[in-house]
């Protein structure tokens, strides 16, 4: 017997449907009923984890508190459940090969020919089954990444398969994500790629038992019976999946749908009651009436993939919410500003958020960007590699300290500001090897960033490998720049305040990853509030 139900999400057609999108909004549907949910993200890609990827490759690299390098889905889970997330939510084909191949050097499987089934594939079960097994939760959702077809995608179709066998009917569920394409010249809507990819799905061993559509048009009551009947499933198990004003209005449109309760009833799943969402909507209604509205700049060097930035973006729109503000994102690519353009690109906005990032290619123009803003007085936030930029900045063009630099775009600076952490100078490795996941920080009473929190000590997440120079703490707070968040343990510079000046903040950890819509980051809803007043201040 089970100790959690579980629910398989896959995905065919194309990629891009949004199967992170449904998986989050059922969870969401589900933990409004009353029950305890977790999801899972299983990515076919042979990387251990994405935290090598290039951003451009993959979006950004979501951190959890234990310090996990995840797919970007997890991140959405968190802010649909505003609940954490951990190692075990995230496995890849890499991090399976790696850890059968490794029992295999140390002789686990008795002389035995080590194959893709059974030994690949019991381990992706037993991956599948880990947190459902912990007791903490009654479904455990699992998305599949990839398409249905993919060869990197096969061994995990097959583990489903297996699994299904291996459970008591009532005890997993499958949900088929598929793409109803609109053919503009002949006026209609196409089933045909939905019959196909229900078809390889079958072919591999694995009926889905319900099928969410994404179409750009309503689906047709004759539709939905033809679709049933060719793919095997109950008329009303087919799910119409609309394209969304945002994907907050998700989980109310899967309600519609009654998408909770064909998989309850699917797995027999009792107890529960009626969804509660009053607080989700709530946010809706006022993230879609604003009353106020700023532009902030997001200046970055992968802004022309806005999942680089997802955390962020989204941050932006919690804490937009909560002001009731619409705010308007300006992205602009830090590699194209410098001190005569500067003005240029950054006219007329309310606020400067300079975005996290590694490497030196559009590090100057981040500074320049951190100058004028100073200089103008208009609201920053600095995060990660944007809080160094800052320090970096003020260390040039307040402390006048020539060839202040970041050991990590100048190993030959006579002023490290930024120098690489101690514990990362022996290591050569790259990936899982930063300062990552959860730690201390307290913050100083008075503090904008203390008034942000309400408290003076948080628990953050980060990513780096560099750190401000202490050596230059006492300058730096002489001449206005106060560390006014310190690791307790270490005494690292968490975080960076400019004195007279109405909003400028930098953070080496990363706050837009525990940023939910239940719970928009503090330092978010302040910066947002700064911006409010900026453009208040500037329109008298």
């Amino acid at each position: 017997m089970a100790s959690a139900k579980y629910v398989f999400v896959t995905g065919g057609v194309t990629s891009s449907l949004g199967k992170g999108i449904i998986s989050a909004s059922l969870a969401k549907l589900l933990q409004a009923r009353g029950f305890s949910v977790t999801i899972q993200k299983f990515d076919p890609y042979i990387n251990i984890d994405p935290g090598t990827l290039n951003p451009y490759e993959h979006g950004e690299c979501f951190v959890t508190d234990d310090g996990a390098e995840t797919d970007l889905d997890l991140g959405h889970y968190e802010r649909f459940l505003d609940t954490p997330t951990s190692q075990a939510n995230n496995v890849t084909t890499g991090r399976i090969y790696n850890h059968v191949i490794t029992q295999e050097r140390q002789g686990a499987y008795l002389g035995k020919t080590v194959q893709v089934v059974p030994h690949i594939t019991d381990e992706i079960k037993r991956r599948m089954l880990l947190l459902g097994q912990s007791g903490e939760f009654d479904v455990v959702i699992t998305e599949i990444g990839g398409c249905v077809g993919d060869i990197e995608s096969l061994p995990f179709i097959e583990a489903v398969r297996q699994l299904r066998w291996d459970l008591n009917p009532n005890d997993s569920v499958v949900i088929h994500l598929t793409l109803l394409p609109y053919l503009k010249a002949a006026g209609e809507l196409k089933t045909k790629p939905t019959q196909h990819s229900v078809k390889a799905l079958s072919e591999a061993g694995v009926q889905p038992d319900i099928l969410v559509c994404r179409s750009e048009y309503p689906i047709p009551p004759e539709m939905r019976k033809k679709i049933a009947l060719f793919c095997n499933v109950a008329t009303n198990s087919v799910i119409e999946s609309l394209d969304a004003e945002t994907i907050y209005d998700v989980p109310l449109h899967m309600k519609k749908e009654k998408l909770d309760e064909r998989v309850m009833k699917k797995l027999k799943l009792s107890g529960g009651h009626d969804p509660i969402l009053d607080s989700w909507k709530e946010f809706l209604g006022r993230l879609k009436n604003p009353t106020e509205e700023v532009t902030i700049a997001l200046v970055g060097k992968y802004v022309e993939l806005p999942d680089a930035y997802k955390s962020i973006i989204e941050s932006f729109i919690h804490a937009g919410a909560f002001n009731e503000c619409k705010v308007h994102l300006k992205t602009i690519q830090s590699e194209f500003i410098s001190f005569e353009n500067v003005d240029h690109h950054l006219h007329g906005v309310d606020g400067v958020l300079v975005a996290p990032g590694f490497g030196e290619r559009g590090f100057e123009g981040k500074i320049e960007a951190i100058r004028y803003v100073r200089e103008n007085n208009i609201p920053f936030f600095g995060i990660c590699l944007g809080m160094q930029c800052a320090s970096v900045e003020f260390a040039r063009n307040v402390l006048k300290l020539e060839g202040a630099n970041s050991n990590e775009m100048d190993p030959a600076t006579p002023h490290p500001i930024i120098d690489m952490m101690e514990e990362q100078k022996s290591i050569t490795q790259k990936g899982g090897t930063m300062r990552l996941g959860s730690y201390a920080c307290d913050l100083k009473k008075g503090s904008k960033a203390y008034q942000a929190y309400g408290k003076g000590h948080i628990q953050e997440r980060h990513r780096h490998r560099y750190e401000f120079n202490n050596e230059y703490l006492a300058a730096f707070e002489a001449a206005g720049m106060v560390a006014s968040g310190i690791n307790p343990d270490t005494g690292l510079v968490e975080v960076i305040e400019l004195q007279n000046h109405p909003w400028f903040v930098g953070a080496q950890y990363h706050p837009e990853l525990k940023s939910t819509v239940l719970t928009p980051h503090p330092l978010f809803v302040r910066f947002i509030k700064a911006a409010i007043t900026y453009t208040k201040n500037k329109n008298k």
